[in-house]
This record gives C-alpha cells, structure tokens and sequence, in this order.
C-alpha cells in the first residue's frame, strides 16, 4: 500500500515537475487520527523583545511558495567592516503570468531597503536562489537554477557583487557552476548521465590558499534510478579573495561528489535523504541531516540508524565519511482509563491491541527544509521535527515537537535536544517530554477525560510545528511540503536562535471546530526560541501573529527564513545578552499556495516579501525565577579541534565575573601550560593552546588534560595533540 500512494503522488507531480522542480513528496511513516489535544503550558521564561524594524514589505510577490532556499538562509548579515545590514535573496513573479526570477535585496544597517531587483536582465525561469555572504570582505555570492543552455535540463548559475563603497548590484558575469546533465558512476559501477543537479545552497569557508576563502555550492539530482528521489548531492567549490570579486576575476571551479549518496541513488533499496551543507573554521565539509529508508519490494521498511553527518576533511577534497545514529527517542503508552494497565494507543495492523512500551517512540519526520550549522564549539546542529510514532511505520500527526539533534565531532557522538516543549527539570522519570505527563507525581497520566458512560481517554499536549492548518492540502502533501524549521549559526557570543512556524490555534478551529479559537482561524504563527549559550539552554519561544501581535495585523506569514547569525547589541545590567534577529517572510493574501500543483486555492493573487528585524534579550535558560549561577561541570567545553595539530581552541562560558584558572596538565599530573589565570569577565571566554610548554618549548604527541577552577568549582577534560 505505501508503494502504491508514493507511485500515485509521484505521477500527480509529474507535470508539475517538469517545469517547476519543487520536490517531489515523500514520507515513510502514515499518518493516525490524533487526538485534538489540549495547550502546552508555558514553564519557562518568554524572552523580551521590541521591534527595530517593523514588518516592511520589499515587493509583491505572486509566487507563493517557498520564496527562499529549501536547505539554506536566505538572509545574510554583512559584517561591520563592509558596513552591516543584511543581504536577501528570494524568488518570485512580479505579475501572476510573469517568469518567475531570482531576486536580491540590499538591506542597510538601519534596516532600510537600498536596492530590490532581479539578479539578471534575462528573462529566464529561475528559483530557488541561494545566498552566501564573504565573512572578511562583506561581499554576496548568489546562485540559483534555471535552464541556461539549448536543453531541457536545469542549470545552476552563479553570480558575485563586487559590492564597492556600498553600493550593492554590481554583478560580475553569470556564469554556469554546475552544468546538467552531469554524468557519475557509483562506488558499485554503476553509471548515471541524465543527472540534474538543482536547488543549490552555498556556503563558504576557509580555503587551503593563503589568503582566500572558499565557497561551496551544493545541489540535489532531481533524477532518480529506483523507486524514488535520492537526491544525491554534487559539490562545486572554487576559491576567491576580495580583489578577485571587485575585479570580475573568473572563478576556478572544481567538483566532487559524496561516493555512498551515489550508490543509494541506484540501489534497488530507496534511501530518501534530507540534509544540508555548513563548514567549519578547520576547514571541514558537512552534509548533515536525516533519511529514510524502504526495502527492494518498496513496502518494508529498513529500521537503521537516521540521523547521518557526512564529513569530509580537507576543505572538501578528502575522503567522505558518513556517522549515524537513530533519533528514536523512548516514549511509554500512556494507560487509556485511570488506574487502568491498557495502553491507550493501539495497533490497527493488529486488532486495536495496545501498542508496548517499546513498540512506541519518538523520531524525526517531516523535516525535509532543514538546515545545519556549525556553533563555536565546532559542534553541528539540525532543527527538525519528531513524531510520537509507532514501530510498524505509524505516526500522530498532532503530535510531533521541534528538537534538535546536535552532532559532536571530536567525540562523534550524536545528542537529541529538546528546544520545545522541554520537561519539566525536576522530572527525573522521563528523559524527554512526554504530553501526558507534564507534571507531578511523574511516571504516570496527569489528567483524564470524559467519564466511565463514554469512555476515559488521557489529557494530552498536542502541537502543530507547520505553517497551515490543512494536512489534506496538495494531495495530503501539505505536511511534506510547508514543514520548514531553520536555526541559525552561533555568533562569537555563542547566541544562536532557532525558527520554526505553528498552526496548531487555527487547526484547532478549522479542522476540530473549536469555537474557542475561532479568531485565529486565518492565523499562521511565527515561533523564536533562542540560546544565549550554543544551543545548550533554549528559551520560551516567542510567538508573533496576527491576533496577539499589534505589528503583525492583516499578515499572514508564510516561508520565514532567521537571519544566518543574531547581531550582539550589548548585556543589560543582569548580564543577559541582547542581540537583533533579522527575519525574511511571505505575507500570504490567501492562505496556502497556489503556485504548486494541485492548488490549495484557485487565485493567484501572490503576497508580500517581508523583512522584519528583532531585539532580544536572551534569558538565561529555564525558568521564569531568578538565575541560578550555573556550575563550572556546565561551562567548560571540549576544546576543539580534537585530535589536532598544531593548536586547538579551549572555550567555558563564565557565571559570573571573577577569577578563573585554565591550565593543561600531562598524564603524570604535571603542569604543563597555564593558559589563563586571572579575572575574568562574564560570558563565554577563549583560549588557543598551540602544544608548547610554559618555557615556550613544543611538547610531544599524547593525551593532555585540561582543567577549569572558576566560582568554587573546578572541572577537568582531555585532549589529544597528534603531530
């Protein structure tokens, strides 16, 4: 049966396809009836924040879908040494009938709109551009598919600004990075020539030549072997520096590829992925994300581990490595009558016998426009969605929560975070948060419904992390196609903030008719959680609509993209962080899409691109009472890179100001270097060991130690120096 609905929904989109190229739907898991639920209740403090810039409209847009990159940010901010403000990127159709082209906007410092424009003079079919912004010099690179040459397939395209005095829109010649179709031959011998690598999402590092960055463009094939889209992904990269930008200097491109994602593209076993590039300051390459995977008889599921970071050393040129783990995350059956032992899900595979303990879990779906970054500890982070789900390929629908998996690469390990809901920090029961089970006593349901006459059933929290209320809507592929959490990169203050959109009060209206909430009935919800701390601690999420939210009035946000880092403001006089978010999104006239196929609503009246900027004061972590100084087993992080050579980075995060020692010790206990020893402000602190004595001489490869005493406390980590 999961066969033949894939087959039904892929030759629905095909002529869609042809011309548009969104992404071809797909999903393991089938959906159960849900229960409508009750609220998430608010345990921790909501940050406080005012508006720097009110929602402005930048054009009107009459393609109304996923106006930015599937996998990227498309709002960029430009470092102050090029001036500040941001860069914006976006597709659109300035009539109903027109082309849809790739646009740019230029963004000052004081958040005024200086230019909007296309990208090109040619009226070509474009979308899905992407952005990335030079960290020295402030200049913008774009890139974006369309056909650019006399055969069908699609290309991707690239373009520079030389972005001089700052005056943006001084493009260098468009040239074609990645040219279709692109032939490759898999690990097992495989060959494949109508490949066509599109929807492509830059990034842009450190390069192995002195002096230079390098950017990478990476696109997914849209052409797939077995029985679905693999969407294997091609690399360009090519290495600049400022004078080559000012200058129009052609770009030297050079291609790889990710070896094992070409063999899934033609195994008769179907692995669906859905991942995104980062880079980190060592020069490493990422592909972070999740997959599915389906047997050869295209029914079976194949229960391996989901969550993948492909890496490659060696600025991209080295060997791909892939590291996995399950994001199955332990759940229990909550009993379905008071003081009753029967589960209160069921299996309806298996004559409505309550699922086990063990037979339920949590796990990522519907997370296909994710992105990843990279934090200042040299950790990757992936926001998506997990679903209460069941172990014959079932899940809830309404109930499915925004976590975040972090992957360490020193350790290699893999952590599942909760950003929201969170639990409650005094259950010591359950390891995440359950929605039956919210308060004391823990380990059992909170509350019942209905009554002995009509049956009982246990309270729950439910939520609805998507940005339409409608599940049915595209052929029962709105899930697939409007879920959409992005996460920013940390800043040199380690503030990070994660976005995502909820319907779950018009959903509650529309589909559950809840009178309650019938003024939200045309309300998609904006959500910021925000991390003072690399993610270790994520706030209250604040919610903006257009019910609760004056600024938002008549605004329907659609496709709403952070900017890739929050811009550091200052610290109040409680030594919290305040820093400003800038946020791209799609006022939608009439809720839903109509540029996809089948419509959601017949009229193509389009929207509105929007920018928005925000200032947060980032709290400190989990509740609404006063701060507790953290302890140092909390601040001390491990050093990165690990192994290295020649130096590596040592981090804490300091409670409070006051006097702290950093020292690295040998095996035998010896001191070998003293790194830090003195006061010591408030907020994170950073040290570089370069493997030498306190005399100044090198010390042998082998297993050092390093060790934290700040606030009364003191911590100890380990670390490998290999020369």
């Amino acid at each position: 049966m999961k066969k033949l609905l894939l087959v039904v929904l892929t030759l629905s989109f095909l002529l869609t396809l042809a011309f548009a190229r969104e992404m071809l739907p797909a999903d393991n898991l089938k959906p159960l009836d849900s229960p409508q639920g009750i609220s998430i209740p608010n345990s921790r403090e909501v940050p406080e924040y005012t508006f720097t810039k009110l929602p402005t409209a930048i054009i009107t847009n009459y393609y109304d879908y996923m106006i930015g990159s599937y996998n990227g940010l498309p709002l960029r901010v430009i470092p102050q040494v090029a001036g500040g403000g941001y860069f914006m990127t976006y597709h659109g159709r300035r009539q109903p009938t027109a082309t849809r082209r790739s646009f740019y906007t230029y963004i000052d410092a004081a958040g005024n709109v200086v230019n909007n424009n296309e990208i090109t003079s040619v009226q070509n079919h474009e979308g899905y551009s992407t952005l990335a912004v030079d960290p020295i010099s402030g200049k913008p690179m774009y890139a974006w598919h369309a056909n650019a040459d006399d055969e069908g397939l699609l290309e991707v395209q690239f373009t520079s600004d030389a972005f001089i005095a700052g005056i943006a829109g001084l493009f260098n010649d468009v040239v074609i990075a990645i040219n279709n179709p692109t032939p490759l031959v898999s690990p097992g011998g495989t060959p494949t020539s109508d490949n066509e690598f599109i929807w492509p999402t830059a990034q842009i590092g450190p390069s192995p030549i002195a002096g230079k960055r390098r950017v990478y463009l990476i696109a997914r094939n849209s052409v797939y072997v077995t029985q679905g889209p693999s969407e294997n992904p091609y690399i360009a990269y090519a290495d600049f520096n400022e004078a080559d930008i000012e200058n129009g200097v052609p770009l030297t491109w050079n291609y790889v590829s990710i070896p094992e994602m070409n063999q899934w593209n033609v195994d008769a076993e179907w692995r669906r992925p859905f991942h995104a590039i980062t880079v980190d300051d060592a020069g490493n390459v990422y592909y972070a994300g999740y997959h599915f995977a389906v047997a050869a008889d295209g029914t079976t599921d194949i229960a391996e581990a989901d969550m993948d970071v492909f890496v490659c050393p060696n600025y991209g040129q080295g060997t791909w490595t892939r590291i996995s783990d399950f994001s199955n995350l332990a759940t229990w059956n909550p009993p379905a009558t008071p003081g009753g032992t029967a589960g209160y899900f069921t299996d309806s595979d298996n004559g409505d016998i309550p699922y086990t303990n063990e037979q339920l879990h949590w796990a990522m779906a519907n997370s296909a426009h994710i992105n990843a970054v990279v934090d200042n500890n040299g950790k990757i982070h992936v926001l998506g969605v997990w679903a209460l789900s069941t172990f014959n390929g079932y899940y809830y629908p309404a109930i499915q929560f925004v976590k975040e998996f972090v992957f360490d690469p020193a350790t290699q390990d893999f952590m599942v975070k909760e950003v929201y809901p969170q639990k409650d920090p005094n259950d010591t029961f359950n390891t995440y948060f359950q929605p039956w089970d919210m308060e004391a006593p823990w380990g059992q349901v909170d509350e019942y419904g209905g009554d002995a006459t009509n049956g009982y059933y246990p309270l729950m929290a439910t939520d609805w992390p998507f940005c339409h209320w409608d599940q049915a809507a595209h052929g029962d592929a709105m899930l697939f196609h409007y879920n959409n959490t992005k996460i920013s990169e940390s800043n040199d203050e380690g503030m990070m903030v994660a976005l995502w959109q909820n319907a779950q009060r018009a959903r509650w209206f529309n589909y559950y008719s809840d009178t309650d909430y019938q003024a939200y009935a045309n309300t998609p919800e904006i959500y910021i959680s925000v991390s003072p701390n690399n993610g270790e601690l994520w706030s209250e999420p604040i919610v903006l609509n257009n019910v609760e939210t004056a600024q938002f009035a008549g605004l329907k946000p659609m496709w709403t993209y952070p900017a890739d880092k929050v811009i550091y403001v200052s610290t109040d006089g409680q030594g919290r962080k305040i820093g400003k978010i800038g946020v791209m999104f799609y006022n939608d006239f009439t809720w839903g899409s109509n540029a996809i196929s089948p419509a959601y609503h017949p009229t193509p009246d389009g929207g509105e691109v929007m920018f928005m900027e925000l200032q947060i004061t980032f709290p400190y972590g989990t509740s609404n009472s006063d701060p507790s100084t953290p302890s140092v087993s909390n601040m001390l992080n491990q050093n990165y890179p690990n192994p290295f050579n020649p130096e590596t980075t040592i981090s804490f995060d300091m409670p409070v100001t006051g006097h702290a020692n950093l020292s690295v010790y040998n095996v035998k206990g010896q001191l070998v270097k003293t790194l830090a020893d003195g006061k010591l402000g408030y907020g994170k602190q950073s040290f570089v060991w370069n493997g030498t004595d306190n005399s100044g001489q090198n010390v042998t490869s082998g297993l050092y130690f390093y060790r934290l005493t700040a606030n009364g406390s003191t911590e100890t980590k380990k670390m490998m120096l290999m020369k």
